[in-house]
């Protein structure tokens, strides 16, 4: 069984930084995609970027390109979201998932879930 652990999430002015960690056990993800997706209340699951486990091809969302990074640690078993001058509308509950199969911005294609951390940006 596949276990993912977000942590990293918190209060932080706008314009300021996050760094959001993504621990798992259970699976050597070193071979697999990963992802990172956020909901705000009232709103679907969005994609915000993943990072494939071949020549870690990444994706990002537009609304957080040339912000947001992702990478990863294989020796750690841990996927990062290095979150810069951060907005209002990037307040949400952030979530690390394990790809399965399908479109890499659809949250069905993706098998297992952490539980999330909430990030909220003030103004």
């Amino acid at each position: 069984q596949v276990q993912l652990v977000e942590s990293g999430g918190g209060l932080v002015q706008a314009g300021g930084s996050l760094r959001l960690s993504c621990a798992a056990s259970g699976r050597n993800i070193s071979t697999y995609s990963m992802g990172w997706f956020r909901q705000a209340p009232g709103r679907d699951r969005e994609f915000v970027t993943r990072i494939r486990w071949f020549m870690d091809i990444i994706d990002y969302a537009d609304s957080v390109k040339g912000r947001f990074t992702i990478s990863r640690d294989n020796a750690k078993n841990t996927v990062y979201l290095q979150m810069n001058k951060m907005k209002p509308e990037d307040t949400a509950v952030y979530y690390c998932a394990l790809f399965r199969s399908g479109l890499y911005y659809q949250a069905s294609s993706y098998e297992y879930w952490g539980q999330g951390t909430q990030v909220t940006v003030s103004t």
